[in-house]
């Protein structure tokens, strides 16, 4: 017996009220009960006087709140109490009606059961979930923070590296490629003068292309040219003389919402030259006299002092009259198209790149041929060859052809593309600023997102600080309750000791 008496008894905490039930210790219908006695209670405390006390009581176990508040009464209603030792105050049979109640069939001790085991299997596991949830959703927003300024500075990187390519440093965009477009005159001339080095290759072209092809026109006029005047303008390529006057044309650039173009209403030209009014958008009144007589199959003559005199040797209406380009010009003054330089002109530029390119490659070949001349056969080729072929070297052609491709560079690098689209279209630098400016606003939508992503991570760090002190009250109440409910279980069992398991929140 004593052997047994020491024996503890082991309930896992999750089967305690079904044990509870099956060893008879409580009713099944327990459940009723403690509704019915909390009705009770909710009616007792309407007659209950307004005591911080007793809501601090209820707040806490039920069955050591009802003893606590029947204490309370005792000195509060002590006046009623009779000779016999009972109270007279309903008040007070209230409550101990309550408690009895709570108290039948051990209706206590199922309820302390169903809520440890609810803390243990339901309300603290939820809680953990949530605390980590609360750390994942942190982790996953850090991760997005750094991706975000990840992000954010690989854009800006981007944008720095594209105002490197134009050759700006970024800081106001349209302006400083405004300033480089000021420039580009300065950059065409100078290469002009790089070209002075291309007389060499030109003549050795030359002379190769008479020698094996019997080829008696000019070749590479453009090269040739540029070569020997440097970056001429238009007037002086077309004319063969140097202008003594340049009026170079002036581009404005026009806002984009500018109408450049207008279109006016000048009639029905159609119609016959008569009396007909032509309708040229402006209303002339009856009464004046332009002095012009209109009729139909004449010549129109001034009839004023110093008349205007069209016979009929002028074009047929309809007919145009095609002029060179220029010719409208005064003698001597290079205006609009004719004062840009050679460079400068889309057209001609482009011409002098093909010939560099071409030039480029005759070396190439040039190079190539005179790396596998060692055989008889190609030296006694070249016997009959002008000296400035024969007297060229490996070495001599590898230095013409680093020149031309020098040149080339310089004129088919990113930059200068970009500067000739700028110096073609004013507008082009609308859209490489919006370009730009995309970038960085990429860059600033990354880094705002990352600042709302660090507060909704600062948001989910308060919810998990406000969750961890509710599990630290869970584990103290679940403590709590194991203790009552051990030392209850034990008292029925002749004081043997009494183990709730898994008691873990």
């Amino acid at each position: 017996m004593q052997n047994v008496q020491n024996l503890p008894i082991d309930i896992q905490t999750g089967k305690l009220p079904d044990w509870l039930v099956d060893r008879r210790h409580c009713s099944l219908k327990w459940q009723s009960a403690v509704m019915v006695i909390r009705e009770k209670i909710n009616a007792a405390i309407q007659d209950m006087p307004e005591s911080e006390e007793i809501k601090q009581l209820l707040s806490g176990l039920l069955h050591h709140c009802l003893h606590w508040i029947v204490e309370i009464l005792k000195g509060t209603e002590a006046s009623s109490k009779n000779i016999f030792g009972r109270y007279s105050s309903q008040r007070m049979k209230d409550w101990q009606e309550i408690v009895s109640l709570y108290e039948k069939d051990n209706a206590y001790l199922a309820e302390l059961a169903s809520l440890l085991s609810r803390t243990v299997s339901y309300e603290g596991p939820a809680l953990r979930k949530q605390i980590a949830k609360a750390q994942q959703l942190q982790q996953e927003l850090s991760r997005r923070e750094l991706e975000c300024q990840s992000t954010a500075a690989d854009m800006k990187e981007r944008y720095y590296a594209a105002c490197r390519q134009y050759g700006i440093v970024g800081e106001n965009v349209a302006r400083e490629l405004q300033a480089l477009v000021k420039d580009l005159p300065t950059t065409l001339e100078e290469t002009g003068k790089r070209a002075a080095c291309l007389e060499d290759p030109i003549k050795l072209y030359a002379a190769f292309t008479n020698f094996v092809c019997d080829w008696s026109e000019p070749v590479l006029p453009m090269l040739s040219f540029i070569q020997q005047k440097g970056n001429a303008t238009m007037y002086e390529w077309r004319t063969g003389r140097a202008p003594t006057v340049i009026e170079r044309p002036v581009v404005e650039e026009a806002p984009p919402d500018t109408v450049t173009e207008e279109k006016i209403d000048w009639g029905d030209w159609s119609a016959g030259a008569g009396t007909e009014a032509v309708n040229s958008g402006i209303t002339v009144k009856d009464s004046v006299d332009w002095g012009v007589t209109l009729e139909s199959g004449k010549e129109i003559q001034d009839t004023g002092a110093g008349g205007i005199d069209w016979d009929e040797s002028e074009p047929a209406a309809g007919e145009i009259e095609l002029v060179d380009a220029g010719t409208d010009c005064p003698e001597g003054i290079a205006r609009g198209g004719d004062a840009l330089s050679l460079l400068e002109s889309s057209q001609t530029r482009n011409q002098f790149i093909d010939e560099l390119m071409e030039l480029e490659l005759f070396l190439c070949q040039r190079l190539s041929e005179m790396s596998e001349e060692g055989d008889m056969v190609a030296m006694s080729q070249f016997q009959l060859a002008p000296c400035v072929i024969q007297a060229q070297s490996a070495q001599r052609v590898q230095a013409m052809l680093a020149d031309v491709r020098r040149l080339l560079e310089g004129l088919t690098s990113l930059r200068m593309q970009h500067l000739f689209m700028i110096q073609a279209s004013p507008r082009y630098v609308e859209r490489v600023s919006d370009m730009l400016r995309q970038k960085l606003k990429q860059a600033d939508i990354l880094v705002l997102k990352r600042a709302s992503l660090a507060q909704r991570r600062q948001e989910a760090l308060e919810e998990q600080a406000n969750l961890e002190p509710r599990i630290d009250l869970l584990a103290a109440r679940a403590k709590e309750l194991q203790k009552l409910i051990e030392a209850d279980i034990s008292k029925r069992y002749n004081k043997r000791p009494v183990n709730l398991m898994g008691v873990h929140v």
